[in-house]
């Protein structure tokens, strides 16, 4: 597997300008036209309309919205969201900060170091040597020690207070004492040498991080060594999965015409990679009146649901919707697997995402839909496009964009078999999913790809 970078940008081609905005809503842009392209490896930005190739022929017959489109317009709600209910910051113990996104600056409580450290073990010596050794050492975490004189030393630890008015810190391997126990030192000392002087690397109220900053382990070590308990971040959207169909088991082998429920499982920890805190998982079997209530009933910033959004006999999503007045905003979109997939306001500041039941087609939804709505109302950083060549042909479908599991191999991307619309087999091999244009891609064709979350660097791999 090639490794990845993280990288920022806007997957759907239709960056904002974010410099007249005011931090709310620098926030709710998360960036998006804040990078350049990735170029690693060979790798190439993806050009701006993935998904509408040369091989789209106009098509009266098919009025979903085309791929691209459809997750400007997943990014589009959030940010209305974001901006008119301007969702409180929440403080945060940095246990629980992972993955979040900073909603104010990150500034320096204290000098770093907030004292004279020595860099190394060794002695702390004032003046020219040699130098007299002290009896007692210095150790990290004590009291600041008594001045040192000129010619004299006093043994040292990594870390630990210098003492004042020495000069320079003498490495272990750089010294050694003779028969009446004065230290000599077998190279040039320079002055201030392994010392680091307080305020070295920021002074208190410097800025370390501006807002919008997503929160990964580096940015918590930074966190707590200048001084810090909590964060101060955009909050987790809030999801509850609603899964719909009465022929699905929680546990055993298929049978009797029942099958296991594979979306149960696999959707809460992908949501919670998306960035997501998942407030329910509930199994409705096909009861339209069940899904009314708990959607009515949702207090949750996203609903997610599994299957019914075709227009079968227990296809009861699209009823519902019209039912309580949601306003649809995304009703099918062009791409396979996963056409029937849709996106409706059912509130103010809620949104429902409706995933095909098949499984390999609610994962495209997740990341067609899903991604950029939660992404967006998390304020995280958008991955910039990328491609890579395919090493083999990728069929297409003759008006649709079409999401196909690859593998990363080098400087190339491997299509997998078993990418049919039910099929898991080849996304749970996957490193990504690659963009295909109406017509299909021949071998050597540049492709756009998804990465999975856990599968590219970054914050993405946290579950919890």
């Amino acid at each position: 597997m090639t490794a990845r970078s993280v990288r920022t940008g806007d997957p759907t081609g239709h960056a904002e300008d974010a410099d007249d905005l005011d931090v709310e809503e620098a926030l709710a842009l998360v960036r998006e036209d804040n990078g350049s392209a990735h170029t690693g490896g060979h790798r190439t930005p993806a050009p701006p309309s993935q998904g509408s190739g040369p091989a789209a022929k106009p098509d009266a017959h098919h009025r979903a919205t085309p791929w691209p489109e459809a997750r400007a317009t997943a990014a589009r709600a959030a940010r209305a969201v974001t901006r008119s209910a301007r969702r409180a910051p929440v403080s945060v113990r940095l246990d629980d900060a992972l993955g979040l996104t900073l909603a104010a600056p990150l500034d320096a409580l204290t000098d770093l170091p907030s004292f004279d450290t020595s860099a190394m073990d060794g002695w702390a010596v004032a003046g020219p040597g040699p130098w007299a050794v002290r009896d007692e050492g210095v150790l990290a975490g004590h009291a600041e020690p008594a001045p040192l004189t000129d010619g004299e030393a006093a043994r040292i630890a990594t870390g630990a207070r210098v003492p004042p008015d020495a000069t320079a810190v003498l490495r272990s391997e750089h010294g050694q004492t003779d028969e009446k126990g004065r230290l000599h030192a077998t190279r040039e000392v320079v002055h201030g040498q392994d010392i680091r002087p307080r305020g070295q690397e920021c002074r208190s109220g410097d800025q370390l991080l501006p807002p919008g900053t997503l929160v990964t382990p580096a940015v918590l070590g930074l966190a707590a060594a200048a001084g810090y308990d909590t964060l101060t971040a955009v909050p987790r959207p809030r999801v509850d999965v609603l899964v719909l169909g009465d022929e699905l088991l929680i546990e055993g082998t298929p049978r009797d015409g029942l099958i296991r429920d594979a979306l149960g499982p696999m959707l809460p920890p992908w949501l919670r990679a998306l960035g997501a805190e998942v407030t329910a998982v509930r199994r409705l079997g096909d009861s339209a009146e069940a899904l009314r209530k708990a959607v009515a009933g949702s207090d949750a910033d996203v609903i997610v649901t599994t299957g019914g959004t075709a227009a079968g006999p227990v296809d009861h999503v699209h009823p519902i919707l019209a039912r309580i007045g949601a306003e649809l905003l995304v009703d099918g979109v062009k791409v396979r697997p996963g056409h029937p997939m849709l996106l409706a306001r059912t509130k103010e500041n809620q949104h429902l995402v409706g995933l095909p039941g098949n499984p390999l087609a609610a994962v495209s939804g997740l990341l067609t839909l899903a991604e950029p709505l939660l992404r967006t109302l998390a304020a995280r950083p958008a991955p910039e496009p990328y491609t890579l060549p395919l090493s083999n042909e990728a069929h297409g479908h003759p008006y649709d964009t079409r999401l196909v599991p690859v593998v990363l191999r080098g400087d190339s991307a491997v299509p997998l078999h078993y990418n049919g619309p039910a099929m898991l087999r080849g996304i749970a091999a996957a490193d990504a999913l690659a963009v295909v244009p109406p017509g299909g891609a021949r071998p050597g064709q540049e492709a756009e790809l998804l990465d999975l979350p856990w599968a590219s660097a970054g914050i993405g791999v946290c579950f919890t």
